[in-house]
């Protein structure tokens, strides 16, 4: 039953779609029925819509994503003051300086912004490759930050490094197996530079999460404590102990439990104050990243949310560092966080619009069956006759039973294909209204509980998931989905989102819910005008992973800033890859194509099966083909 906005709530809305939960104070539902942002964390606010119609307005085609600049400005200053007051709280004698690392979004844009909003901070950079290091060199030139080098390094990698160091960077090379430290030293020798060098340590703290496999004895990065002390009696051999100067860790991205958090800092502490003991000059202790996003707004200890927020996130460092450091006398080290995930998630939302659907709608039964009816489809009709709330899970079995009989049987041509398609009929009366029944039960089996996912309606979005939400599809990740506008109505329809890849793992059926993960999402009738949905806290990985599944390419990118008074400026616009670019990305030439096209539309011509005038429209066709945008267009 359609309601309007005197039967429902915009606030219910906001509830059914977690908005609270999950927005961070940076998204909200406003008394018209629109999301509504809030880029600078509250107060001035924008609506998602009117950014949509000012885009159309501007012949920008959807799937958009959208950037926001002041989010990651408030990301970045939100870290620095927590810890700032963790700091002071608890006496702490050293800095805190964050970095980012810059494998979790390497666009040039979020790299420059980074380094731009962070200034003022001292904020650095983790450079995991190559590629990423001269990035980073390009960009961030703060003689007070920290440019953490980890992954694997070739003696290139490394003499950009001292390259760094010798133009004034603070340039760290963490060692992160034990055959590094050798090149190191032979490249800070050939060159004459004095290294700064950072040992990753394994920690026997293992977290929980699904990068749980990040930490522990056993991780694949990272020496044990038998390997640090060779480390250091190796510097000690080359009378280069000096250039000790940063114990790292990291015990996985996207951590769940404070308690986890905890245990990993005391450990470290330890190894850290090992270290001091044994004649390093230290000065750095680097956590690693693992501050979580709480992406179900649940607040609890799961995969995708987190049981703290980022004030205990860092009065928990700070406490227990003062308290383990303090036992021994060591002088409070500077500390490195490499928090990407909570830094940029919040950033950006992609945006696309629903083409179609597929409704589940079922067909009115006959009242009764022909006297010489198959005797399997008079025993599913009898299901329907006795159906009732005490008996529905027998009913459930004996349909399910009945339905399979007869799939079987006409597979061996003994039951006619009218036959299969009434049962069909049958089968999905009987399922739909238990579905209904269920809903009258004190305890639903978990059976029963599937039920409204195997009866939802499919919403096709004008998106890819493996382009745009890649996480989706390879590890479940889950991101919070609603509407943009019509909140102020009713949503009827309980549906599962398919993208316009033709690909049966191209589809969304996992969503956030209001107080749980649920199968289906609550969306509303669609109508002859656009229907918008938009995909939240997609800032971190999905961009860099995305692929070119059926070569649906990068969509159209928007970055948006809004002043203290809720003007929008749209201060970059990056067009979304064209058909020509993605064929040239898996080695088509789209000149030599359109020859080839060419070729073919005039040997028609000559054959005498088009007009020349049908062989320019063809080319004309072709060529417009090219220069268009992967995704759908009205």
């Amino acid at each position: 039953m359609k309601t309007d906005s005197t039967t429902w709530s915009p606030e219910r809305s906001a509830e059914i779609y977690g908005v609270n939960n999950w927005g961070a104070d940076y998204f909200s539902v406003s008394a018209a029925g629109e999301v509504m942002v809030h880029p600078h964390g509250n107060g001035v606010s924008v609506s998602l819509r009117d950014i949509v119609d000012g885009l159309t307005d501007r012949g920008m085609d959807m799937p958009v994503l959208l950037r926001f600049s002041d989010i990651l400005d408030s990301r970045i200053k939100k870290l620095h003051e927590s810890f700032g007051h963790a700091i002071n709280e608890f006496k702490y004698q050293g800095h805190y300086r964050g970095v980012y690392p810059i494998k979790v979004n390497q666009q040039q844009q979020v790299l420059e912004e980074i380094t731009e909003f962070g200034a003022r901070y001292h904020h650095g950079l983790e450079a995991g490759s190559k590629p990423e290091l001269i990035a980073a060199l390009s960009y961030m030139h703060d003689p007070e930050a920290y440019l953490v080098c980890n992954g694997y390094k070739d003696a290139e990698f490394v003499d950009l490094g001292l390259y760094a160091l010798k133009m004034g960077l603070q340039c760290v090379f963490v060692v992160e197996n034990p055959t590094e430290l050798e090149l190191i030293v032979e490249r800070s020798r050939e060159l004459q530079i004095s290294p700064i060098i950072g040992v990753r340590l394994k920690l026997s703290t293992q977290a929980s999460g699904h990068w749980n496999h990040s930490g522990g004895e056993r991780s694949v990065f990272g020496l044990n404590p038998s390997q640090v002390c060779d480390l250091v009696d190796r510097l000690k051999e080359l009378e280069m102990l000096d250039c000790l100067r940063l114990l790292h860790y990291h015990v996985g991205s996207q951590i769940p439990n404070i308690r986890d958090i905890r245990e990993a800092v005391v450990e470290a502490c330890r190894v850290y104050t090992g270290l001091v003991n044994e004649g390093a000059p230290m000065g750095v202790l680097d956590l690693g990243g693992g501050l979580a996003v709480d992406y179900d707004g649940s607040h609890a200890d799961t995969a995708t949310s987190r049981n703290y927020n980022l004030d205990e996130y860092c009065a928990a460092i700070i406490e227990n560092m003062v308290s383990t450091l303090g036992e021994s006398g060591v002088a409070h080290p500077n500390i490195i966080t490499e928090s990407g995930r909570a830094t940029v998630a919040y950033y950006s939302v992609l945006l696309f619009n629903i083409l179609d659907e597929s409704r589940f709608e079922i067909s009115e039964l006959p009242k009764k069956l022909d006297d010489d009816a198959n005797e399997l489809l008079k025993n599913l009709m009898a299901v329907v006759n006795v159906l009732e709330v005490k008996n529905a899970q027998e009913c459930y079995h004996d349909a399910f039973y009945y339905r399979d009989e007869i799939h079987q049987r006409f597979k061996r041509g003994t039951m006619t294909l009218r036959e299969r398609a009434l049962a069909g009929e049958i089968f999905w009366h009987i399922v739909t209204r238990i579905a209904k029944l269920s809903k009258e039960m004190e305890y639903v089996p978990e059976e029963l509980q599937k039920l409204p996912a195997m009866l939802a309606d499919i919403y096709y979005g004008n998106f890819s998931l493996f382009q745009s939400l890649p996480d989706v599809w390879a590890i479940d990740q889950l991101f919070p989905i609603m509407p943009i506008h019509r909140l102020n109505e009713e949503p009827t329809r309980e549906v599962v989102l398919a993208d316009i890849t033709c690909d049966c793992d191209g589809k969304i059926d996992h969503f956030v819910g209001e107080y749980t993960t649920r199968d289906t999402l609550p969306l509303h009738d669609l109508t002859n005008k656009e229907y918008y949905l938009g995909v939240f806290l997609v800032g971190a990985y999905q961009e860099t992973l995305g692929d070119l599944h059926n070569l649906l390419g990068d969509t159209n990118v928007i970055t948006i800033e809004v002043d203290r008074k809720g003007r929008t400026r749209y201060t970059r616009e990056i067009e979304g890859d064209s058909v020509a670019d993605v064929l040239s990305y898996v080695e088509y030439d789209p000149k030599r194509m359109i020859r080839r096209i060419r070729a073919l539309a005039e040997e028609a011509v000559r054959n005498e099966a088009i007009s020349p005038k049908e062989r320019r429209q063809i080319m004309e066709a072709f060529e417009s083909g090219m220069r268009g945008y992967t995704y759908f267009e009205r």
